[in-house]
Protein backbone atom coordinates (compact mmCIF):
# COMPACT_ATOMS: atom_id res chain seq x y z
CA UNK A 1 0.00 0.00 0.00
CA UNK A 2 1.43 3.38 -1.06
CA UNK A 3 1.76 6.23 1.42
CA UNK A 4 1.75 9.91 0.48
CA UNK A 5 4.75 11.77 1.88
CA UNK A 6 4.26 15.11 0.18
CA UNK A 7 1.29 16.78 -1.51
CA UNK A 8 1.70 20.08 -3.32
CA UNK A 9 0.39 22.34 -6.05
CA UNK A 10 1.14 22.07 -9.75
CA UNK A 11 4.06 24.36 -10.70
CA UNK A 12 3.13 27.93 -11.60
CA UNK A 13 3.96 28.99 -15.14
CA UNK A 14 5.19 32.53 -15.68
CA UNK A 15 2.87 34.69 -17.81
CA UNK A 16 5.58 35.71 -20.26
CA UNK A 17 6.48 32.06 -20.90
CA UNK A 18 2.83 31.18 -21.48
CA UNK A 19 2.37 34.06 -23.94
CA UNK A 20 5.59 33.13 -25.78
CA UNK A 21 4.56 29.47 -26.08
CA UNK A 22 1.13 30.34 -27.45
CA UNK A 23 2.08 33.34 -29.57
CA UNK A 24 -0.83 34.41 -31.75
CA UNK A 25 -3.55 32.98 -29.51
CA UNK A 26 -6.06 35.45 -28.06
CA UNK A 27 -6.74 34.36 -24.47
CA UNK A 28 -8.46 37.61 -23.49
CA UNK A 29 -11.01 37.70 -26.30
CA UNK A 30 -10.41 41.20 -27.66
CA UNK A 31 -8.58 40.14 -30.81
CA UNK A 32 -4.96 39.27 -31.53
CA UNK A 33 -2.58 42.23 -31.34
CA UNK A 34 0.48 42.71 -33.50
CA UNK A 35 3.92 43.34 -32.03
CA UNK A 36 3.60 47.00 -33.07
CA UNK A 37 0.25 47.29 -31.26
CA UNK A 38 1.74 45.87 -28.06
CA UNK A 39 4.67 48.29 -28.22
CA UNK A 40 2.30 51.21 -28.75
CA UNK A 41 0.12 50.13 -25.79
CA UNK A 42 3.19 49.70 -23.58
CA UNK A 43 4.28 53.24 -24.46
CA UNK A 44 0.82 54.62 -23.63
CA UNK A 45 0.82 52.68 -20.36
CA UNK A 46 4.02 54.34 -19.17
CA UNK A 47 2.35 57.72 -19.61
CA UNK A 48 -0.81 56.79 -17.73
CA UNK A 49 0.66 57.69 -14.34
CA UNK A 50 -2.48 59.54 -13.23
CA UNK A 51 -4.89 56.68 -13.87
CA UNK A 52 -6.47 55.47 -10.66
CA UNK A 53 -9.11 52.83 -9.87
CA UNK A 54 -11.30 53.06 -6.75
CA UNK A 55 -12.67 49.64 -5.79
CA UNK A 56 -15.43 49.08 -3.24
CA UNK A 57 -17.11 45.80 -2.28
CA UNK A 58 -20.36 45.21 -0.37
CA UNK A 59 -22.35 48.38 -1.05
CA UNK A 60 -25.73 48.00 0.67
CA UNK A 61 -28.04 50.43 -1.09
CA UNK A 62 -30.77 49.88 1.51
CA UNK A 63 -28.48 50.99 4.36
CA UNK A 64 -28.46 54.74 5.11
CA UNK A 65 -25.08 54.61 6.86
CA UNK A 66 -23.49 52.89 3.85
CA UNK A 67 -24.95 55.44 1.44
CA UNK A 68 -23.68 58.27 3.64
CA UNK A 69 -20.17 56.79 3.58
CA UNK A 70 -20.35 56.36 -0.18
CA UNK A 71 -21.36 59.99 -0.59
CA UNK A 72 -18.30 60.97 1.49
CA UNK A 73 -15.99 58.91 -0.75
CA UNK A 74 -17.45 60.34 -3.96
CA UNK A 75 -17.33 63.91 -2.63
CA UNK A 76 -13.69 63.44 -1.69
CA UNK A 77 -12.68 62.27 -5.16
CA UNK A 78 -14.80 64.97 -6.81
CA UNK A 79 -12.36 67.54 -5.43
CA UNK A 80 -9.02 65.94 -6.28
CA UNK A 81 -6.92 67.36 -9.10
CA UNK A 82 -7.27 64.28 -11.35
CA UNK A 83 -10.44 62.26 -10.74
CA UNK A 84 -10.28 58.43 -10.75
CA UNK A 85 -10.58 56.93 -14.22
CA UNK A 86 -12.65 53.99 -12.92
CA UNK A 87 -14.91 53.22 -9.96
CA UNK A 88 -15.60 49.53 -9.42
CA UNK A 89 -18.70 48.79 -7.33
CA UNK A 90 -18.92 45.13 -6.31
CA UNK A 91 -21.95 43.54 -4.65
CA UNK A 92 -23.72 42.61 -2.57
CA UNK A 93 -25.98 45.58 -3.24
CA UNK A 94 -28.52 44.69 -0.54
CA UNK A 95 -28.09 43.80 3.13
CA UNK A 96 -30.37 40.75 2.74
CA UNK A 97 -29.87 37.97 0.17
CA UNK A 98 -31.98 38.39 -2.98
CA UNK A 99 -33.25 34.80 -2.90
CA UNK A 100 -36.71 33.27 -3.36
CA UNK A 101 -37.95 34.93 -0.16
CA UNK A 102 -36.83 38.39 -1.32
CA UNK A 103 -39.81 40.57 -2.20
CA UNK A 104 -38.36 44.07 -2.57
CA UNK A 105 -37.18 44.11 -6.17
CA UNK A 106 -39.04 47.35 -6.90
CA UNK A 107 -37.41 49.06 -3.92
CA UNK A 108 -33.99 47.77 -5.01
CA UNK A 109 -34.64 49.26 -8.44
CA UNK A 110 -35.46 52.59 -6.75
CA UNK A 111 -32.31 52.37 -4.61
CA UNK A 112 -30.16 51.93 -7.73
CA UNK A 113 -31.89 55.05 -9.09
CA UNK A 114 -30.93 56.96 -5.94
CA UNK A 115 -27.33 55.77 -6.34
CA UNK A 116 -27.41 57.16 -9.88
CA UNK A 117 -28.59 60.50 -8.50
CA UNK A 118 -25.77 60.54 -5.93
CA UNK A 119 -23.15 59.83 -8.60
CA UNK A 120 -24.75 62.29 -11.03
CA UNK A 121 -24.56 65.06 -8.41
CA UNK A 122 -20.76 64.92 -8.70
CA UNK A 123 -20.32 66.49 -12.12
CA UNK A 124 -16.59 65.88 -12.60
CA UNK A 125 -16.92 62.19 -11.73
CA UNK A 126 -19.93 61.82 -14.01
CA UNK A 127 -18.05 63.36 -16.94
CA UNK A 128 -14.55 61.92 -16.53
CA UNK A 129 -14.90 58.62 -14.61
CA UNK A 130 -16.34 55.27 -15.64
CA UNK A 131 -18.47 53.14 -13.30
CA UNK A 132 -18.33 49.34 -13.33
CA UNK A 133 -20.88 47.23 -11.41
CA UNK A 134 -20.17 43.57 -10.59
CA UNK A 135 -22.82 41.41 -8.85
CA UNK A 136 -22.11 39.67 -5.56
CA UNK A 137 -22.98 36.12 -4.46
CA UNK A 138 -26.29 37.19 -2.86
CA UNK A 139 -27.42 39.65 -5.53
CA UNK A 140 -30.45 39.27 -7.76
CA UNK A 141 -29.91 36.86 -10.65
CA UNK A 142 -31.15 33.61 -12.18
CA UNK A 143 -29.02 31.40 -9.88
CA UNK A 144 -25.90 31.21 -7.73
CA UNK A 145 -24.04 29.17 -10.36
CA UNK A 146 -20.71 30.61 -11.53
CA UNK A 147 -20.02 32.59 -13.62
CA UNK A 148 -22.85 34.97 -12.71
CA UNK A 149 -24.44 37.13 -15.36
CA UNK A 150 -24.76 40.91 -15.02
CA UNK A 151 -27.45 42.52 -12.89
CA UNK A 152 -30.87 42.46 -14.62
CA UNK A 153 -31.81 45.51 -16.69
CA UNK A 154 -35.04 45.97 -14.71
CA UNK A 155 -32.97 46.60 -11.56
CA UNK A 156 -30.39 48.92 -13.14
CA UNK A 157 -32.23 51.01 -15.77
CA UNK A 158 -33.12 53.77 -13.28
CA UNK A 159 -29.41 54.22 -12.54
CA UNK A 160 -28.53 54.29 -16.23
CA UNK A 161 -30.88 57.23 -16.75
CA UNK A 162 -28.48 59.26 -14.61
CA UNK A 163 -25.21 57.52 -15.58
CA UNK A 164 -25.56 56.41 -19.22
CA UNK A 165 -21.98 55.11 -19.45
CA UNK A 166 -22.31 52.79 -16.42
CA UNK A 167 -21.10 49.26 -17.20
CA UNK A 168 -22.87 46.22 -15.73
CA UNK A 169 -20.60 43.23 -15.99
CA UNK A 170 -20.61 39.53 -15.18
CA UNK A 171 -18.87 38.01 -12.16
CA UNK A 172 -15.97 37.35 -12.65
CA UNK A 173 -15.05 40.30 -14.86
CA UNK A 174 -11.85 40.91 -16.83
CA UNK A 175 -10.62 44.28 -18.04
CA UNK A 176 -7.60 45.29 -20.08
CA UNK A 177 -5.50 48.28 -19.04
CA UNK A 178 -3.26 48.77 -22.08
CA UNK A 179 -1.01 45.68 -21.81
CA UNK A 180 -2.25 44.56 -18.39
CA UNK A 181 -5.02 42.08 -17.64
CA UNK A 182 -7.00 42.63 -14.43
CA UNK A 183 -9.49 40.08 -13.04
CA UNK A 184 -12.29 41.05 -10.64
CA UNK A 185 -14.07 38.31 -8.70
CA UNK A 186 -16.71 38.94 -6.03
CA UNK A 187 -17.21 35.85 -3.93
CA UNK A 188 -16.73 35.11 -0.23
CA UNK A 189 -14.06 32.69 -1.32
CA UNK A 190 -11.81 32.68 1.75
CA UNK A 191 -14.66 31.60 4.05
CA UNK A 192 -15.78 28.88 1.66
CA UNK A 193 -12.27 27.57 1.08
CA UNK A 194 -11.58 27.44 4.82
CA UNK A 195 -14.82 25.55 5.38
CA UNK A 196 -13.68 22.96 2.85
CA UNK A 197 -10.21 22.57 4.42
CA UNK A 198 -9.40 19.29 6.13
CA UNK A 199 -6.24 20.77 7.68
CA UNK A 200 -5.73 24.51 8.38
CA UNK A 201 -3.14 25.83 5.89
CA UNK A 202 0.22 26.68 7.43
CA UNK A 203 3.76 26.65 6.06
CA UNK A 204 7.17 27.89 7.13
CA UNK A 205 6.68 30.96 4.93
CA UNK A 206 3.29 32.10 6.21
CA UNK A 207 0.15 31.12 8.09
CA UNK A 208 -1.91 34.01 6.66
CA UNK A 209 -5.15 32.56 5.19
CA UNK A 210 -5.38 35.17 2.41
CA UNK A 211 -1.85 34.45 1.21
CA UNK A 212 -2.66 30.74 1.12
CA UNK A 213 -5.85 31.49 -0.84
CA UNK A 214 -3.89 33.51 -3.42
CA UNK A 215 -1.29 30.74 -3.77
CA UNK A 216 -4.05 28.13 -4.19
CA UNK A 217 -6.01 29.83 -6.97
CA UNK A 218 -2.88 30.89 -8.90
CA UNK A 219 -1.29 27.44 -8.82
CA UNK A 220 -4.60 25.78 -9.69
CA UNK A 221 -5.10 28.41 -12.47
CA UNK A 222 -8.75 28.66 -11.44
CA UNK A 223 -10.69 31.25 -9.46
CA UNK A 224 -12.86 28.73 -7.64
CA UNK A 225 -11.19 25.32 -7.12
CA UNK A 226 -14.07 23.99 -4.99
CA UNK A 227 -16.09 20.81 -5.37
CA UNK A 228 -19.21 21.17 -7.54
CA UNK A 229 -21.33 20.17 -4.54
CA UNK A 230 -20.03 23.31 -2.78
CA UNK A 231 -20.07 25.70 -5.76
CA UNK A 232 -21.85 24.71 -9.01
CA UNK A 233 -20.23 25.92 -12.24
CA UNK A 234 -21.64 26.18 -15.74
CA UNK A 235 -19.31 23.88 -17.68
CA UNK A 236 -19.80 25.74 -20.96
CA UNK A 237 -18.43 28.87 -19.28
CA UNK A 238 -15.85 27.33 -16.95
CA UNK A 239 -13.13 29.01 -19.03
CA UNK A 240 -14.31 32.36 -17.59
CA UNK A 241 -12.86 31.25 -14.24
CA UNK A 242 -9.47 30.22 -15.62
CA UNK A 243 -6.32 32.06 -14.56
CA UNK A 244 -4.15 30.98 -17.48
CA UNK A 245 -2.07 32.76 -18.56
CA UNK A 246 -1.72 34.34 -15.14
CA UNK A 247 -3.18 37.88 -15.05
CA UNK A 248 -1.21 40.86 -13.82
CA UNK A 249 -3.73 41.69 -11.08
CA UNK A 250 -6.44 39.71 -9.26
CA UNK A 251 -9.05 41.55 -7.18
CA UNK A 252 -10.84 39.19 -4.79
CA UNK A 253 -13.87 40.98 -3.35
CA UNK A 254 -14.53 39.22 -0.05
CA UNK A 255 -16.31 40.04 3.20
CA UNK A 256 -13.16 39.09 5.12
CA UNK A 257 -10.45 41.49 6.30
CA UNK A 258 -8.88 43.90 3.82
CA UNK A 259 -5.58 42.47 2.50
CA UNK A 260 -2.99 42.88 -0.25
CA UNK A 261 -0.37 40.36 -1.33
CA UNK A 262 2.10 40.22 -4.21
CA UNK A 263 2.70 36.61 -5.20
CA UNK A 264 5.30 35.70 -7.85
CA UNK A 265 4.75 39.10 -9.49
CA UNK A 266 0.93 38.86 -9.43
CA UNK A 267 -0.74 41.69 -7.51
CA UNK A 268 -3.68 40.36 -5.45
CA UNK A 269 -5.86 42.26 -3.01
CA UNK A 270 -9.20 42.24 -1.22
CA UNK A 271 -10.86 45.65 -0.68
CA UNK A 272 -12.83 44.30 2.32
CA UNK A 273 -16.46 45.03 3.13
CA UNK A 274 -17.33 48.69 2.64
CA UNK A 275 -20.65 48.38 4.48
CA UNK A 276 -19.26 46.52 7.49
CA UNK A 277 -15.72 47.89 7.84
CA UNK A 278 -15.72 51.11 5.74
CA UNK A 279 -12.71 49.82 3.77
CA UNK A 280 -11.89 50.15 0.08
CA UNK A 281 -8.84 50.11 -2.19
CA UNK A 282 -7.26 52.69 -4.47
CA UNK A 283 -5.27 50.96 -7.21
CA UNK A 284 -2.80 52.66 -9.56
CA UNK A 285 -2.40 50.21 -12.47
CA UNK A 286 0.54 52.03 -14.08
CA UNK A 287 2.78 51.27 -11.08
CA UNK A 288 0.57 48.44 -9.72
CA UNK A 289 0.50 50.24 -6.40
CA UNK A 290 -2.23 49.20 -3.92
CA UNK A 291 -3.44 51.74 -1.35
CA UNK A 292 -5.49 50.12 1.42
CA UNK A 293 -7.97 52.83 2.38
CA UNK A 294 -10.72 53.32 4.95
CA UNK A 295 -13.06 56.03 6.19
Amino acid sequence: MAKVKTCGFPPLEDRDKSIALFAGLDFFGSGTLTKEDNLRLAELETRAVNDMFVILSDIWLDNEETMGKLHTVLAGYENVEVVPSLFVFMGNFHSHPCNLSFSSFSSLRTQFGKLGQIIGAHQRLKEHSRFLFIPGPDDVGPSTVLPRCALPKYITEELQKHIPNAIFSSNPCRIKFYTQEIVFFRQDLLYRMRRSCLIPPSTEETSDPFEHLVATITHQSHLCPLALSVQPILWNYDHCLHLYPTPHTIVLGDKSEQKAFNYTGITCFNPGSFSNDSTFVVYRPCTREVELSAL
